[in-house]
């Protein structure tokens, strides 16, 4: 491992660095000092020092606000996360899952299956084995859409897909295939899709919730979505 990967891990094992990181990573848009020290409940020019440590170290980049944001002459310092992973795994990736899937997938192929299918199917299998699960352990009737949403965003943030809403939708910030999804973006964004409607369907809440290719720049390519009446 290098310097930098080992210097990367201190920062991160570090509770306000960390904090501050998952802080910027959750915004969702440029977060300024003054937004993450009042979010982490620290001075700003102490987040401001764990800040530019984050930028150095690569989890974190940094700029300056448009003009029209300007207070006092000067424009606030931005910070966002970087484009390129590093070697920690922050953001989380899974690949055990996918290389289990995909096993799963090469070793139960029925004849009349093509490969991306059978991948298709074990996928959808295995987000409706983790629905299920947890659809008896809730209490109650029917799950209407907005408690099916409520709990998909439990389940998906345990794995890593770092949920958050939007328009009444659960869209995912982060995609734990990737960068497999680079490689091969239709079978990945297709598995990703197929498991998160196995999801829905487990928590019998299929016919008012739905998985759909959503796919936008640095997030997940699905989204789930209540369904229409």
């Amino acid at each position: 491992m290098d310097r930098a990967a080992l210097a990367a891990i201190a920062a991160l094992d570090d509770d306000v660095r960390r904090a501050l990181y998952e802080h910027v990573r959750a915004a969702g848009v440029p977060v300024t000092r003054e937004g993450a020290a009042n979010a982490v409940g620290i001075s700003r020019k102490l987040a401001a020092f764990h800040l530019d440590k984050l930028v150095e170290l690569g989890v974190l980049r940094s700029g300056f606000g448009p003009a029209s944001e300007r207070r006092v002459g000067r424009a606030p310092r931005l910070y966002e996360p970087a484009g390129e992973d590093i070697a920690v795994r922050v953001p989380e990736r899974s690949p055990e899952l996918l290389a289990s899937i995909l096993v799963e997938a090469v070793t139960t192929e029925r004849p009349d299956e093509r490969a991306d299918d059978a991948v298709l199917r074990v996928a959808r299998d295995r987000g409706a084995g983790v629905g299920a699960a947890e659809r008896a352990r809730l209490r109650g009737g029917r799950v209407g859409a907005e408690r099916a949403l409520a709990t998909s965003e439990e389940l998906l943030a345990q794995q890593g897909f770092e949920p958050f809403r939007e328009e009444g939708s659960v869209r995912l910030r982060n995609c734990p295939f990737h960068p497999m999804a680079e490689m091969a973006p239709g079978l990945v964004c297709g598995l990703n899709r197929a498991y998160l409607a196995g999801l829905v369907e487990g928590l019998d809440a299929g016919d008012r919730v739905s998985a759909e290719l959503a796919p936008r720049a640095g997030e997940c390519c699905v989204e789930l979505r209540p369904r229409q009446p």
